[in-house]
């Protein structure tokens, strides 16, 4: 299901800059994404004192030894995948106990298959496929994430890819995971992402004629007026100003 990903922020100084250093206790270090100010992106913080900031932090890479049965998946499938094992696997991060590995796109297909047919690893369901949109994430402005279950292992992890907003192409795993088909039809609804070689990618909650993809950040916050008994009322984003 299409939803934002948790993130993280921590204190900052009076001149609003993050601390140096390692993230809270018993996690990796985190990449700064962007910096908030305010309730919303372009009028200021609506409180009238202007000292809301609000730091943006996504987990950084992990190093060896990942700990748990996170070295032996990841061992399997770069022996699996062989010399296209580093450009298919861009990073590897290990956050609150939980696997995720960085995918290129155009080896998602080869990864999810030895994933699923791959008797060590045997990842043979994958839970859909959720949207995340970063809109300061240069070059990388939108996700897509991959819960995959081992039934067989006991085991969870994800896999995530990420895609410029000016070539939003992912392949489809539908062929490998039939049941991803209204998944990928919701993240295209809701993102934008367009899932290549999906055997009907179509809107699957808003009607077929809508313009954009209202999951996004950078989305109208509501942008449609209201009738009420005669009366008109603006849309949430003409409704008020703040300076």
């Amino acid at each position: 299901m299409s939803k934002n990903k948790d993130i993280s922020s921590t204190a900052v100084n009076p001149d609003g800059i993050p601390p140096e250093g390692p993230g809270p206790e018993g996690r990796e270090p985190l990449t700064l994404v962007t910096v908030r100010q305010g309730m919303f992106s372009e009028s200021g913080d609506t409180s009238g004192y202007g000292g809301l900031v609000k730091h943006i932090e996504m987990p950084g890479p992990t190093d060896r030894p990942y700990g748990s049965w996170f070295d032996g998946v990841v061992d399997v499938l770069e022996e699996l995948l062989g010399d296209k094992a580093g450009a298919a696997i861009q990073s590897v991060v290990v956050d609150r106990d939980e696997l995720t590995l960085y995918i290129a796109r155009e080896h998602l297909l080869e990864v999810a298959t030895h994933l699923r047919n791959d008797q060590d690893l045997r990842f043979e369901m994958c839970l859909g496929v959720s949207g995340v949109h970063y809109p300061a994430d240069a070059g990388n402005e939108l996700h897509a994430v991959y819960p995959m279950q081992s039934i067989t292992h006991n085991r969870r992890l994800r896999l995530e890819v990420a895609v410029p907003e000016a070539d939003p192409h992912i392949p489809s795993l539908t062929s490998v995971y039939p049941a991803n088909n209204w998944h990928e039809r919701e993240t295209w609804d809701f993102f934008g992402i367009i899932f290549d070689g999906h055997p009907s990618l179509a809107r699957i909650e808003m009607p077929d004629d809508w313009q954009g993809h209202p999951q996004r950040k950078d989305y109208p916050l509501g942008g449609i007026p209201v009738e009420y008994k005669g009366a008109e009322i603006p849309s949430p984003d003409q409704r008020r100003q703040y300076r």
